[in-house]
């Protein structure tokens, strides 16, 4: 009987702590939740990347970056015979910032 007590006793003790903390909300706070959660389904979504890309400046550049690249083999071909030609070094800066900008502009 006095282990029966005992245990009841340690039992409710236990019990006691999660009790006080269940207290019901306030109904301001609730309220406060419900317009919050509301307010997210009301708020429309980002706008996408795809809508941001223009197209047509992606296709020039494109195009552009593979013309400047056609023109690299020769240039090397040229330095292989000892000649610098003056723009291999100015076609290889624009094709690094037409390759960044593409880069940036497909990348999310």
């Amino acid at each position: 009987m006095k282990l029966l007590a005992l245990t009841l006793l340690v039992v409710l003790s236990a019990a006691c702590p999660a009790l006080a903390q269940a207290h019901p909300r306030p109904p301001g706070l609730q309220q406060a939740d419900q317009a919050e959660q509301q307010a997210d389904k009301d708020t429309p979504p980002p706008a996408s990347a795809q809508s941001r890309i223009d197209f047509a400046k992606l296709s020039h550049d494109a195009d552009e970056l593979a013309k400047i690249a056609q023109t690299i083999p020769v240039d090397v071909s040229s330095i292989q015979k000892g000649l610098l030609p003056r723009d291999t070094v100015e076609k290889l800066k624009q094709i690094e910032k037409l390759s960044k900008h593409l880069r940036s502009q497909i990348q999310p």
